[in-house]
């Protein structure tokens, strides 16, 4: 009768939510941004305008989760829609492309911004950063899978140091333009390769990076906000590489404590290994699933960079976030019987749809690559564990692990 610890304090809720949704990508993709559209106005454009694309998701998934309130992510909400195989290949891809990509990403960020002050003037060698990356990803998985409460601490401090970094850069970038610090926004828009809309936090942000570097130097710096510190904050530079590696270690511990449970609903659901559902009667954690997610997840650290795991990511949740939001247009219709405490105006998903579509679709189109199709590939070839483990009950895997397994 052992289950999880299904009981949280809000302020644990909060830093959750908040270490989460503000990553490592505002510290790491302002370079990546900048050079695919050339130019300073398109780029702050372009954040502005994810940004309202996050929230009108937020609002989609706000509906979905106040109607279907079980555990799991996109997993219930695409059960109750489409059915068990939408559902199964959500789970299969997020617990093996999506979830651990993430947290590789992070814990990759993370170890940039760490070494970043020990190798002045030079990019940190590769090895450095795959070694404290992986250190940091067997840190986080021990911490969650000994002690929910000591996790909940971790939360909570990295976040509360995540949001002390950001005012520090936002603040910093507010005094500079009152001092008239604005001539890297003059011609904004030339050069710039596209055409001329959590959001304030993110463009100040990166308003607060262009008022002390030009775009040259943006996209030559090896992390923007070091750069950032060390023009800005000298002498006392070393808080911005501490903060953001803070920031970085809280949203991987937040990644880690609910991509973990996912695992194991995979698990108890009969999509994985039944061991991956087992819980400590001491701990009250899923630590074989936490493990399992770590270890994926230095599986992916090992041969990827940031830049390539951030478009392998990209492309698999786009394809899930639009199916997920799709599946609340098609429940308004199938399921009118279920109580909807938000109910938002239905053209929100059909937008939010749409733009999903277009982004699974652009990268291909744009500039195709052998990624896209192994990771279609990869996504299809869970059906052939479903229709072999699911459809056609084949438990040999679940009886050896059962036989060989029992966890305290």
């Amino acid at each position: 009768n052992t289950s999880l610890m299904n009981k949280f304090k809000t302020i644990f809720g909060i830093c959750v939510i908040v270490g989460t949704v503000i990553g490592s990508g505002i510290f790491i993709s302002p370079k990546s941004v900048l050079a695919n559209v050339g130019a300073v106005g398109p780029c702050l454009v372009i954040w502005a305008a994810c940004g309202i694309l996050s929230t009108l998701g937020a609002l989609c998934y706000a509906e979905l989760g106040t109607m279907i309130a079980k555990s799991g992510g996109e997993y219930p909400y695409l059960m109750e829609a489409f059915g068990p195989i939408p559902a199964y290949l959500f789970s299969w891809t997020s617990l093996l492309v999506i979830k651990p990509s993430s947290f590789a990403i992070i814990c990759l960020s993370f170890a940039e911004y760490a070494s970043a002050p020990f190798y002045p003037g030079c990019d940190p060698p590769v090895v450095v950063i795959k070694c404290l990356a992986a250190a940091a990803i067997v840190i986080i998985t021990t911490v969650n899978s000994l002690s929910v409460k000591l996790g909940s601490y971790v939360q909570n401090f990295f976040t509360a140091a995540k949001m002390i970094i950001v005012i520090i850069i936002i603040v910093s970038g507010i005094v500079l333009l009152a001092q008239g610090k604005t001539e890297n926004f003059k011609n904004s828009f030339n050069d710039a390769k596209i055409s001329a809309g959590s959001i304030i936090c993110y463009v100040l942000i990166n308003i607060s990076y262009f008022t002390i570097m030009t775009s040259t130097e943006l996209l030559q710096s090896q992390a923007v906000a070091v750069t950032f510190g060390d023009r800005v904050l000298y002498p006392a530079s070393w808080i911005v590489p501490l903060f953001v590696a803070f920031s970085t270690i809280g949203a991987a511990n937040g990644t880690c404590f609910t991509a973990g449970r996912l695992v194991y609903v995979a698990g108890r659901e009969g999509h994985m290994l039944k061991v991956l559902s087992y819980i400590s009667v001491k701990r009250f954690t899923p630590a074989p699933a936490i493990i399992f997610y770590g270890a994926i997840a230095i599986i992916y650290i090992i041969p990827g960079d940031i830049n390539t795991l951030i478009n392998y990511f990209s492309f698999a949740v786009w394809i899930f976030y639009g199916l997920t939001v799709f599946a609340l247009i098609v429940m308004r219709f199938t399921r009118k019987e279920l109580k909807r405490p938000i109910k938002i105006p239905i053209v929100i998903p059909i937008l939010v749809t749409i733009v999903s579509i277009l982004l699974v679709f652009a990268p291909i189109i744009s500039e195709p690559e052998w990624a896209y199709l192994y990771c279609v590939l990869f996504m299809l070839g869970g059906l052939i564990f479903y229709v072999l483990f699911i459809h056609f009950k084949f438990n040999w895997a679940q009886k050896i692990s059962s036989k060989y397994m029992y966890y305290r």
